[in-house]
């Protein structure tokens, strides 16, 4: 392969990565603000017209709920803007990034995430940047597909001075092929090594393995 080509092909998984962040975030959006927002319109409608009607303490107990709503939906938000990269991995570092994502989705999932990811904080800022968005799908998809009771994530220095990023969960096993593709391509763009493993009845590993000259990009 030329270096044009080589070129061409790297462009084509950034841009392939870059649609597969635009669906999570839009699927993220969709199942959360976007949904409490439209109950909040019909709260307001359905107070709005109680008020007319004289019923003042209904219609209060109404905004209430569309109150409870709102800052559920301000929350998520919050949460989104938070897990957007790199700013998070600027602002407080790999680890202590990695850290937070993981007790939020500890806290929202009733699941124990245990991180050993310190060695993130030696990587260049690319390598930061492509492990924490695939470990972060990876969690999210090992939630969405059932009920894990343990995912651990680890971050380690390899021989040679590579690195090597490991997710496991004991949730139903990874058959979707569309998920372990798109982890996958995002591993591609650090010219790293992806593999996964299923476990039957219960369980899933994925592994990234960066090659000296990405853990340091």
């Amino acid at each position: 392969m030329s270096a044009e080509d080589a070129e061409r092909a790297l462009l084509a998984e950034r841009v392939l990565a870059e649609q597969e962040e635009r669906r999570r975030l839009g699927e993220l959006l969709h199942d959360g603000p976007v949904q409490h927002l439209a109950a909040i319109t019909q709260i307001v409608d359905a107070a709005l017209a109680t008020l007319r009607s004289g019923e003042h303490d209904q219609a209060a107990e109404m905004l209430s709920r569309g109150v409870v709503l709102a800052r559920d939906a301000s929350r998520e938000l919050r949460t989104l803007c938070d897990d957007l990269e790199p700013k998070a991995l600027r602002e407080v570092g790999f680890s202590a990034a990695v850290g937070a994502l993981g007790r939020r989705y500890a806290s929202r999932h009733d699941v124990v995430i245990d991180l050993d990811v310190e060695h993130g904080d030696a990587l260049g800022e690319n390598a930061q940047t492509a492990l924490f968005q695939i470990l972060r799908e990876a969690i999210d998809q090992a939630v969405r597909r059932g009920a894990p009771t343990k995912i651990t994530v680890s971050v380690r220095e390899v021989a040679g001075g590579g690195a090597e990023l490991v997710v496991s969960d004991d949730g139903p096993p990874e058959r979707r092929s569309a998920v372990l593709e798109a982890l996958a391509e995002r591993a591609s763009t650090l010219n790293a090594r992806f593999s996964s493993e299923v476990r039957y009845p219960r369980g899933s590993t994925i592994r990234v393995e960066l090659p000296p000259s990405a853990a340091q990009r």
